[in-house]
């Protein structure tokens, strides 16, 4: 059973892996320890999770992954946001429902009954604010085509998709399917290329996405580089040029490229205190950046707007603003 999500005015609906984020700070001992690249993402299985989750101590607990990071930063922007992946009936599940939905996000996909348990990403925060993610992906590789809200993809204004879905057959499926309706319906798709790993292991199918789907790309240097098989970030940003037609590169305190109509503008980064904490950095850009366009602003007023979001989030841990974010925009933009 699928619930339609009857409103034809979203700004915003999102595919991705349905993930309860569990926070917690630790040293670069512990990495070394454990056998963890710092800064990486590493798929685990579900006894490694429950390994890791149990030896986690002082953590936060959140709704997470990317796409919806992004879309609750959305909607605590006051924009109409709306996911879509899967969780099973579980305590994570119920976890990552009541979390998601008290950001304002509408989150209707109905949970496993049976199967892998929620997914969850054990995150281990460094003193020197890199993360490094270890993922068991679960009940969120169980999404397929007829989970999808045909409705809200085809009214939503942007429709956003995660890299990370490309690792499963019948969530990479949903994915393809849902990109054919939204642009048959004239909506703007978007995808974030999520991992320079990930980039790595789809490499070729990611540069035929790019070409014939995705109007809006997000992308860090790491991704972008890997996806065009270079180490030199000018070669990658004149390649991508001639595939996509918008893109926003994030450079880490460096702030980011944007991409427009072939021109290349530099975009400041918004600092407001030391960074503790990067989790969350690029999907709050690309959360900002996606509500300024379907506020119908310039790309480069988008840009500023999640360069603010990724500027506050970076000075707190977890990927939920304690700030205001609309109040801390208006604050320092003119529009």
């Amino acid at each position: 059973m699928i619930n339609k999500i009857n409103d034809s005015s979203l700004d915003v609906v999102g595919i991705g892996n349905a993930i309860v984020d569990v926070l917690t700070t630790t040293d670069d001992s512990t990495l070394e320890e454990l056998s963890f690249e710092k800064g990486s993402m590493t798929l685990i299985d579900e006894n490694k999770a429950k390994e890791l989750y149990e030896k986690a101590t002082n953590t936060i607990q959140r709704s997470g992954g990317s796409a919806a990071n992004s879309l609750a930063c959305v909607a605590q922007l006051g924009g109409k946001a709306a996911f879509i992946g899967r969780v099973r009936n579980d305590k994570l599940g119920e976890i990552f429902t009541e979390e998601i939905s008290r950001t304002g996000t509408i989150f209707k996909t109905p949970p496993s009954s049976a199967g892998p348990s929620t997914a969850r990403c054990l995150i281990f925060v460094t003193p020197d604010a890199q993360r490094t993610m270890c993922t068991y992906l679960g009940a969120s590789v169980l999404l397929e085509p007829k989970d999808l809200d045909l409705s809200a993809v085809r009214e939503a204004k942007i429709l956003y998709l995660e890299g990370y879905l490309w690792d499963n057959p019948a969530a990479k499926n949903a994915f393809i399917k849902a990109a054919e309706i939204a642009k048959n319906a004239g909506r703007k798709v978007a995808l974030s290329l999520s991992d320079s790993f990930c980039v790595s292991r789809h490499r070729e199918s990611f540069v035929e996405l790019v070409e014939n789907y995705i109007d809006i790309l997000f992308a860090n240097e790491d991704e972008i580089t890997s996806l065009y098989k270079t180490s030199n970030l000018t070669l990658a940003i004149e390649k991508l040029k001639k595939k996509c037609e918008l893109a926003a590169i994030t450079v880490g305190k460096y702030g980011s490229i944007l991409i427009s109509n072939s021109k290349e503008t530099t975009v400041d980064p918004f600092i407001f205190g030391d960074a503790i904490d990067t989790t969350g950095a690029g999907d709050l850009y690309a959360g900002g950046f996606l509500k300024g366009l379907a506020d119908g602003l310039d790309p480069l007023m988008s840009a500023k707007i999640g360069s603010i979001c990724a500027g506050q989030i970076v000075t707190q841990l977890g990927s939920r603003s304690n700030t205001n974010l609309l109040n801390l925009i208006n604050s320092h933009l003119e529009f």
